[in-house]
């Protein structure tokens, strides 16, 4: 069997082949540890799950062991997006714990842990974790669920309510309502569903609101590739915005009036520039290593300081914690603000960004051109290769020892190790080759002044995975 590794968020594998109740209890053990040995609360847990095949099942058998294990339960009703379990955590000052393998392809499952400000568990947290992996105690006498519910050592609760109740306070609901713009929904199948309904009842559309453990056939991630029947729908209905939102609801995508994908990179400079425009907010830009340089550019122009991190949300929210953070976010869609979670939030950042729209009285599309007019061009392009790990080993050892020297033309002038390895280039653009932390594939971005351009870096790059000098 293979070893349980956290990755960049929780833990993540296939179900029934990694992924199966025993090394849930694994998990669930070394996490009741955790909280006991470090004191890290009294007031226990709060658990999650998402729409996934068995999620339901699997966060009732971590129920079941924490609660033998002493410690106090709260557990979600219903399916219930990570947004929502991370506000229970910050509110109740209890461990999160979710049921989710996120974006991932169906066939995952996964746990997700919340800290109690209310966002990832940092790397210190995370490894005080794995440390108690190997104290597996198989004889831990566990009661049936329903016993447990009836004698209140576990208590089934609705956390969405609650969290609900935040976006009513920091949203400004009342102007989206009175625009009477109409809004389109993917949840993607996932535990987003009917929850911008509930705030924003008819001027929402959803689709793909049923509960579909097969996520039509694609893994629930919003990108641009993954949204082309939300782009139709938009269109077809006459809505000024599309709302895409991965698996358990933390991650967005968007898609503007004309059905043209908006991507986080966009998302995250629009951000930067209502808040501090329009807001008159300031602190910190936090991205990843793998985010556009469009924020370098607004930092410089705003005075504000500019920090990169690896990959992973777990290293912006210990930031956001711990600093003064105006905005934090990563290539991936996990974007936060200020004043909200320490958390990426799917459902709030679309919402103010559809807030942002109303205000404006401008189209996602203009926006986005306006940001384009001030910054110049900037093009993304990602792809994900599933191929042999000798062959991902071997084209991550060629980049760390910086062979690579040219890509579609243009000479790397200078490489950051931080997360993978970023090749910068002599025009500007830049390309990164990293191992994901959530899934067997090697990633290879890119960032160029037109799409052709970082289209042409990806694949360039890409053509040298299957080269034999590799693997010398």
């Amino acid at each position: 069997m293979k070893k349980i590794r956290f990755g960049t968020d929780g833990w993540r594998a296939v179900i029934a082949e990694n992924y199966t109740f025993k090394n849930v209890g694994i998990v669930t053990q070394a996490v009741a540890r955790w909280i006991v040995d470090e004191e890290v609360t009294e007031n226990g847990v709060v658990i999650g799950y998402d729409a996934r095949f068995l999620s339901e099942r699997f966060a009732k058998h971590a129920a079941k062991m924490f609660a033998a294990m002493q410690i106090p339960v709260r557990i979600a009703d219903r399916i219930t997006p990570t947004p929502a379990i991370s506000w229970a955590a910050k509110h109740f000052q209890a461990v999160g714990v979710v049921i989710t393998a996120s974006h991932n392809p169906p066939e995952y499952n996964g746990y997700k842990i919340k800290a109690l400000y209310g966002g990832s568990a940092g790397p210190d947290q995370i490894a005080g974790i794995e440390f108690r992996l190997d104290l597996y105690d198989e004889s831990l006498d566990t009661k049936s669920y329903d016993f447990l519910v009836k004698s209140g050592l576990i208590r089934e609760m609705n956390f969405s309510e609650g969290y609900l109740s935040l976006i009513r306070q920091s949203i400004d609901l009342d102007s989206i309502r009175k625009s009477g713009i109409k809004i389109a929904h993917d949840p993607m199948y996932g535990s987003g569903r009917t929850i911008l309904k509930q705030l924003l009842d008819d001027q929402v559309l959803e689709i793909h609101g049923e509960i579909n453990p097969s996520f039509g056939g694609i893994a629930p991630e919003p990108m641009g590739k993954n949204v082309d029947e939300l782009s139709g729908f938009v269109v077809q209905n006459d809505c000024s915005v599309g709302i895409a939102n991965d698996g358990d609801a933390d991650r967005i995508g968007m898609v503007d009036e004309n059905g043209k994908f908006v991507n986080s990179h966009q998302l995250l400079s629009l951000l930067v520039k209502y808040l501090v425009d329009e807001k008159k907010m300031t602190g910190k830009i936090v991205k990843t290593v793998s985010t556009t340089t469009m924020l370098d550019k607004q930092a410089d122009k705003y005075g504000l300081q500019l920090d990169v991190t690896p990959i992973g949300f777990k290293y912006i929210a210990e930031k956001i914690v711990a600093e003064d953070v105006l905005v934090g976010g990563e290539e991936s869609g996990g974007l936060a603000v200020k004043g909200h979670l320490p958390e990426r939030d799917g459902i709030y950042i679309g919402l103010l960004i559809t807030e942002m729209m109303v205000k404006s009285g401008k189209s996602l599309s203009e926006l986005v051109t306006d940001l384009f007019d001030e910054y110049g061009l900037h093009e993304t392009h990602r792809n994900d290769i599933h191929t042999e790990d000798q062959k991902k080993i071997g084209m991550i050892e060629y980049c760390r020892e910086k062979k690579l020297r040219e890509i579609a033309g243009q000479k790397v002038v200078d490489w950051d190790m931080k997360d993978g390895i970023k090749h910068y280039l002599n025009d500007g653009s830049w390309l990164l080759v990293r191992q994901s932390g959530t899934e067997p594939v090697l990633r290879i971005y890119s960032e160029a002044s037109s799409k052709e351009k970082a289209v042409a870096l990806v694949e360039d790059t890409t053509a040298w995975v299957d080269r034999p000098e590799i693997l010398e």
